[in-house]
């Protein structure tokens, strides 16, 4: 069950990436953060009214609210160094740091795996940093590009082992996701009203027709991400946290798939490779 939750966090993450990729070539970054987020709090805020979620809060909500202020902060500095340096460096660099934080915790509180999954660890890792489309040669990467992508990494990382460890029920759950995501607006929004003061716009050209004329794709966006957020924290609870978070950060595997499949963009080569090594990765894990 761990592996089958992991690899939907996978899918999940990977087509809400694919879908935020394609409104923000339309629509400000910041923006469609705040908006697909504010959606996702109104779904999670009734889910946890019906469910009773609210008598599962204590103390590890914490980790839940630091999750979703950590969340946005490393969104943040992953597309400045974007803006900054080049895709192919930064890309891989920021989905690797989604896999080395969680193992390193898993390894530190006594998980050991096997043989065979550390092999399966090793390349699926390959494979990931792989299909994200690395870069070698060319114009050297700014120092402040690679501290930016640096923070990002662990960032991404510190929101993956911080949620695992928010909540220890379903019902706990959907209030920690609510908790994290009321935080991820918190911050998106106090971000996106600093970035318009600057004089940097907060709509897209066509104003809020636009947005409005995108709400089914950013509703998808924002809940497909938290989902993931979900069934990673099920897949952490219910099995290796060591297999869960490499399974769950296969999803740029995902993104560059959906591209080729909807949009026609041609897979590099190094991405392809990338992505057979991650399936042989997966295959090893799931047998280890």
């Amino acid at each position: 069950m761990s592996a089958l939750f992991a690899l939907a966090t996978s899918l999940l993450w990977g087509l809400a990436d694919f879908g935020g990729g394609l409104l923000t070539r339309r629509t400000p970054a910041l923006t469609v953060v705040v908006v697909s987020q504010t959606i996702a709090v109104a779904v999670l805020g009734a889910i946890v009214v019906a469910t009773g979620g609210w008598s599962e809060a204590g103390p590890q909500l914490w980790f839940a609210a630091a999750a979703g202020v950590v969340g946005p902060a490393a969104m943040l500095c992953f597309y400045r160094a974007l803006a900054l340096g080049p895709m192919g460096v930064v890309s891989p660099l920021g989905a690797l740091g989604g896999v080395i934080v969680p193992l390193c915790v898993a390894l530190v509180l006594g998980e050991r795996p096997g043989v065979l999954q550390v092999s399966g660890i090793v390349v699926a890792v390959a494979g990931v940093v792989l299909a994200s489309g690395p870069q070698t040669g060319g114009t050297p990467v700014q120092r402040q590009t690679l501290l930016l992508t640096a923070v990002a990494a662990l960032g991404f990382g510190s929101v993956m082992a911080l949620i695992a460890e928010a909540s220890t029920t379903l019902t706990g759950l959907f209030l920690a996701l609510f908790v994290q995501r009321v935080c991820n607006v918190a911050v998106g929004g106090a971000a996106l009203w600093v970035s318009v003061r600057r004089g940097d716009p907060g709509l897209p050209e066509g104003g809020m027709g636009v947005v409005w004329a995108s709400l089914p794709t950013l509703a998808f966006v924002g809940l497909a991400d938290v989902a993931a957020n979900g069934t990673y924290s099920l897949a952490a609870h219910h099995g290796p946290v060591t297999v869960a978070a490499v399974l769950a950060s296969l999803y740029p595997v995902v993104t560059a798939l959906a591209a080729r499949g909807l949009l026609g963009e041609r897979l590099r080569v190094v991405q392809a490779t990338g992505a057979g090594l991650a399936l042989v990765g997966t295959l090893l894990l799931a047998t280890g």
